[in-house]
């Protein structure tokens, strides 16, 4: 566990290296999540890789800073991140919002990036109005009043019926995020439409989806994949909004085999 300040905020962070192996994993969380989402993934990787998880300013424990939010400030942050860590070449894994962020960083600073991970996202998600019902019930309400139909958006219907001290634990993890923050970027996500993006991407990109996700649902993940040229797609079965959470085993050999390829690729 680490803390770096970078574009006047102090980011919590945790930081795998190694020092030959395939590109660096940077992977980039959901809206009301933590770097936590991902220890399963990392887990059943192993120790083999480089990777770098963060929390997005006003989550977890990095701070929350004073400016007005954005895709484009998101992105400054974990930029300014890969540089103070030295990770460059490497493939960004961007869940959800993570997913625009990673947008963001490739149309800013394509040299930083060897490969996308676009994972239950969408270069536009949801519609402005949407979010803004969003942003004026959780400032009325606070984050709780939205717990549940999140969480059933997040999970799938058996992980939610089977795991349920899970669930619940994500539910503290959502309804304690700092009210700004989460705020915040929902503002960001309601004002970013990364449409243009899609059309320049050059490096290898895989998309992936879970078969009951209730946020950006496969078929607007498969639109995404449709319009960047060369990128592939993957379904998860039996996961909701998170997969990594609810099949990590499934996502790691599909990172696993897509970073393999992109190490290939950059060698050739």
């Amino acid at each position: 566990m680490e803390f770096i300040e970078t574009n006047g905020v102090v980011l919590h962070c945790a930081i795998q290296r190694v020092e030959k192996g395939p590109p660096p994993l940077v992977f980039i969380n959901s809206l009301g999540s933590d770097f936590r989402i991902w220890t399963g993934v990392c887990a059943r990787l192993g120790d083999g890789w480089s990777t770098l998880r963060y929390d997005k300013r006003g989550h977890g424990l990095s701070e929350e800073g004073t400016d007005a939010y954005s895709i484009g400030r998101h992105a400054d942050d974990l930029i300014g991140l890969l540089t103070k860590t030295g990770f460059d070449g490497v493939v960004l894994c961007g869940l959800s919002v993570g997913g625009l962020i990673a947008l963001e960083i490739w149309r800013k600073r394509p040299d930083l990036v060897a490969g996308l991970v676009l994972c239950d996202t969408a270069a536009k998600i949801g519609t402005a109005q949407m979010w803004q019902d969003r942003i004026d019930l959780i400032r009325k309400d606070g984050i709780a009043a939205l717990a549940e139909p999140v969480l059933e958006r997040w999970f799938s219907s058996g992980f939610r019926s089977s795991c349920q001290e899970q669930v619940s634990g994500y539910r503290s993890m959502l309804v304690r995020t700092a009210l700004d923050g989460y705020l915040g970027t929902c503002e960001a996500i309601r004002d970013a439409d990364l449409t243009e993006v899609l059309q320049s991407i050059t490096v290898p990109t895989l998309c992936l989806c879970g078969d009951e996700d209730g946020s950006t649902p496969p078929e607007v993940v498969m639109d995404m994949q449709e319009k960047i040229s060369g990128s592939s797609f993957e379904m998860i079965e039996y996961a909701g909004h998170l997969p990594c959470v609810e099949q990590p085993d499934a996502i790691a050999q599909l990172l696993a085999q897509f970073v393999a390829k992109v190490h290939v690729q950059g060698q050739s």
